[in-house]
């Protein structure tokens, strides 16, 4: 029995060190070459299942079991082959006439074996099961595992072909891979003098913890090092984003929010108009008074620092709403909440610091504002057109009333 404890040995480390290949987590081994691993190792899976229970088989000598598996032993050793010759072909990438014979010869090794494993079933040419319950091999036998020695010899010269030809990590992948092959030619070439040692067993185990080390580990190693590059590039795009955003959404001399800004807010107050979710709300335009004056006179620097403290004026007085500029001299605010319920007082307030500044001749800032009417105002261009009238009538007030001021001055 200790043939099959060999198997069951090779079965478990198998499965340990190629647990997540089997389980297949979401989004793991999508790719074609994975899939082709992962059906190899289902393949050297189904091999060790049949070569633990050839070993219990043989050693209770029960003939009809013992032949029925070694059937099905054939063919897993068939299948192994097979997806190994497509994993090579897959992985390496190479497109030439040798990656094609491979390929052709794999898939011609599995119809040979399984058609012979048929015919022995009828006539005996690979193996036959004495009455004594021995093992006896046949010609066809030997033939197969010659054939599997030749396709492992040219699938590992083919991998040290293109190791010869590849730098960096890959190359080590690449020769781990021909190493593979060269193993389990060895361990198969003694396996046809030795029929009844476990040899092929043993290749297997080596070979495949050979892969798992050193390619399918080194790939997700290189494969975290990659992610974490990517996630370092998004995170530095993501922060030019941002930056962008905010040069995009922000008025570059106030700080207030942007034309662009106001342009989205204004759309989404026409969506919430449009589908009758639009609650309490107003809009207050602020224009900023002789600004062009100042420009001309004084120079744009001046001007610039004039409309800033316009703008702080504004933020003061309506502390609890977004503040957009709009033109060069003009200002909007949406009211809402508290802002809105106090918005005559604000508005009073604000057009008491107002008058102060103009008879201390400081910043000046016209206030216009105007309430969303249900049922009339159908857009929010048309609550905004209110509210700017309201502050043309202001301007002209207070211009009205600083020409008097200069002439009682003089």
């Amino acid at each position: 029995m200790y043939y099959s404890a060999i198997g069951i040995l090779a079965l478990l480390i198998l499965i340990i060190t190629n647990y997540d290949v089997i389980l297949k987590r979401k989004g793991e081994y999508e790719f074609s070459t994975q899939k082709i691993y992962r059906l190899f190792i289902f393949s050297i899976m189904a091999y060790y299942i049949t070569d633990i229970l050839w070993g219990m088989f043989e050693a209770l000598s029960l003939r009809v079991l013992l032949f029925i598996d070694t059937e099905i032993y054939f063919a897993a050793m068939a299948s192994g082959i097979l997806f190994w010759t497509r994993y090579v072909i897959s992985y390496l990438n190479e497109k030439n006439v040798f990656s094609t014979f491979l390929r052709y010869a794999g898939t011609a090794f599995f119809a040979f074996v399984t058609l012979s494993v048929t015919v022995n079933v009828f006539y005996p040419v690979v193996f036959y099961i004495g009455e004594d319950g021995s093992y006896n091999t046949l010609p066809v036998r030997y033939v197969i595992l010659i054939t599997q020695i030749v396709l492992l010899l040219l699938s590992a010269v083919y991998a040290l072909y293109v190791t010869a030809h590849t730098k960096g990590v890959k190359r080590n992948r690449h020769l781990t891979i021909g190493l593979f092959g060269l193993i389990m030619l060895v361990f198969i070439s003694i396996q046809v003098f030795y029929p009844l040692l476990p040899l092929y067993a043993m290749g297997y185990m080596l070979g495949s913890c050979l892969l798992r080390t050193f390619v399918i580990e080194n790939e997700k190693a290189g494969y975290r090092a990659d992610l974490e590059t990517s996630l370092k590039r998004e995170k530095k795009q993501l922060k030019e984003l941002k930056t962008a955003w905010n040069a995009a959404y922000t008025d570059a001399l106030t700080g207030s929010k942007s034309k662009l800004a106001y342009v989205e807010k204004e759309e989404q107050i026409d969506a919430e108009i449009a589908n009758g979710s639009m609650g309490n709300i107003a809009i207050a335009v602020f224009d900023v008074n002789e600004l062009k004056h100042i420009n001309d006179t004084k120079g744009h620097d001046t001007g610039d620092e004039y409309i800033k403290s316009a703008f702080k004026i504004i933020c003061e007085c309506f502390d609890h709403s977004p503040v957009y500029r709009i033109g060069g001299d003009e200002f909007v605010a949406i009211l809402e909440g508290e802002d809105y319920e106090n918005r005559n007082k604000l508005k009073y307030d604000f057009n008491e610091r107002i008058e102060r500044n103009m008879k201390n001749d400081r910043v000046v800032v016209s206030l216009g504002i105007a309430e969303y009417i249900r049922g009339k105002d159908n857009s929010c261009k048309r609550i905004f057109q209110r509210a700017d009238q309201s502050m043309y009538a202001r301007k002209d007030d207070l211009k009205h009333r600083k020409a008097l001021m200069s002439q009682f001055d003089n």
